[in-house]
C-alpha cells in the first residue's frame, strides 16, 4: 500500500497544477486535483514552487490555512462519493449538493469528516462511518 508523506502530497498538487497550467497530459488523479485547484485560486501562489511548498509551515500556531490538507480532503470526498464508501455518502452528498452546490457541499462534508477523524483520534476508536454520513445528511436537511 502506498502511503505518501506530506512532502509527497505537496509535490503532487504542485505538479498537477504545473501540468494543468502548461497544458500537459494529466493522469486521472492529476485531472481531479487540477479541477479542485482551479476552484481555489487563493491557493495558486502557494502551488507554484514545490520546494517552497515543502518548506512551508502550516501548523495551527503558524495561523495559515493548509491548502494541501484542504485539497486532499476534496480528493478524499470525491473518491468516497464516486464509490459510495462509506455507504450512503453519495446520496447524502447529492442531497446537500442539490441544495447548496457541489463545491460548498464538499466544504460542509469536510466539517463532518474533520469531526469524525478528530473523534476517532480522541477516543482511539475507528472512525464512526454511520455518524459521519448522518452528519452530512443533517446538513443536507437544513
Amino acid at each position: 500500500m502506498f502511503t505518501p508523506s506530506s512532502n509527497d502530497v505537496r509535490r503532487f498538487f504542485c505538479e498537477a497544477f504545473r501540468k494543468q497550467r502548461a497544458g500537459e497530459v494529466l493522469t486521472p488523479m492529476d485531472a481531479i486535483a487540477a479541477d479542485w485547484i482551479v476552484q481555489h485560486p487563493e491557493y495558486h501562489d502557494e502551488l507554484l514552487d514545490a520546494e517552497e511548498a515543502v518548506a512551508r509551515d502550516y501548523s495551527v500556531e503558524g495561523g495559515r490555512a493548509n491548502p494541501f490538507l484542504h485539497l486532499s480532503m476534496h480528493l478524499s470526498i470525491t473518491e468516497q462519493v464516486s464509490i459510495d464508501q462509506p455507504r450512503g455518502i453519495k446520496a447524502a452528498h447529492d442531497l446537500l449538493a442539490a441544495r447548496i452546490g457541489a463545491h460548498e457541499a464538499h466544504h460542509q462534508i469536510m466539517e463532518c469528516l474533520g469531526e469524525t477523524i478528530w473523534t476517532s483520534q480522541r477516543t482511539g476508536l475507528p472512525p464512526d462511518q454511520e455518524a459521519y454520513v448522518e452528519c452530512v445528511r443533517m446538513r443536507a436537511g437544513r
